[in-house]
């Protein structure tokens, strides 16, 4: 946001006010689009209307404007947090009304399915079918233990671990359709033979794996050939170890180790950034550049 387009100073030659024809010399004025005004008329007839408040801004006011659109400086505040953003990143969103970047971000953060609140940059979380938790929130319908990262099975609305699904279904082979005493995976039953990994056909009864669109993956070849890479080292970002904690930013994702400004490489991960010309940055960087 930029300053108002109009002078204030005080009149040293013969001019008379534009509207009400009072004598200028010696007295405060404004000049506007080649107009001389005293004060009272500016305020009654030139001044821009505050788009917050919606009162007029005075001569004697600050004004900041953003796309023909006006503020009192001091009205120049995040809807959300109410913090004053002269000087600061800020965005204009629906209604005119401003954000800071934190509330922005917060805003616009996927919600997390079990507690209702915001997923931000760099909180641990699983996602499943379009749908999202914070790793702490995602449990056992039975147990009620927390699933987090490890192997869970969906039905219905519901998620089970291993052992609760095991206890709670019916086990008969959905490859070979004998009964199973063993594995159990989306409502059926599997002879341990007969849960392999989908690439590389490893048996996977007893490992880690993780199901896509109906098929299964051993952590090697999960890595390998579905993962999502990181934009920065371009490694595969898994579940699995170091790099559980995941940022996403425009279509493009990061373990949260790896985002960092482009220039002093100070970590960013649930802290502010700026992107100029598709790099990151921290918020102090892009003013040196």
């Amino acid at each position: 946001a930029g300053p108002g387009s109009y002078t204030v100073g005080t009149m040293s030659e013969r001019f008379d006010c534009h509207y009400c024809r009072d004598p200028l010399q010696g007295k405060k004025y404004v000049q506007k689009e080649g107009r001389h005004c005293c004060v009272k008329c500016f305020d009654k007839f030139c001044a821009n209307t505050c788009i917050e408040c919606k009162k007029p801004i005075g001569a004697d006011s600050k004004e900041l404007h953003f796309k023909n659109r006006y503020w009192h400086d001091n009205c120049f505040r995040c809807v959300k947090c109410y913090t004053s953003l002269v000087n600061e990143p800020f965005m204009l969103r629906e209604n005119n009304k401003v954000w800071c970047s934190n509330c922005t971000a917060t805003e616009d953060a996927p919600r997390c399915k079990g507690c209702f609140k915001p997923i931000i940059a760099g909180d641990q979380n699983v996602e499943y079918k379009k749908m999202v938790w914070h790793k702490d929130c995602f449990t056992c319908s039975q147990c009620k233990q927390v699933i987090g990262s490890g192997s869970f099975f969906p039905k219905g609305d519901d998620f089970y671990c291993v052992s609760c699904h095991e206890h709670k279904f019916a086990k008969t082979c959905a490859k070979c359709k004998n009964v199973s005493p063993g594995l159990t995976y989306q409502e059926q039953p599997w002879h341990s033979e007969c849960f392999i990994c989908s690439n590389c056909k490893k048996q996977l009864g007893g490992k880690r794996f993780t199901a896509v669109e109906d098929q299964f993956y051993c952590v090697d070849c999960y890595k390998e050939c579905v993962a999502k890479k990181c934009a920065g080292c371009k490694n595969p970002i898994t579940g699995f170890g170091r790099g559980t904690s995941v940022v996403n930013y425009e279509d493009e994702s990061w373990h949260d180790y790896c985002f960092k400004c482009t220039k002093c490489a100070r970590g960013l991960a649930n802290k502010r950034f700026v992107c100029h010309n598709g790099k990151i940055y921290c918020a102090d960087c892009p003013k040196r550049l």
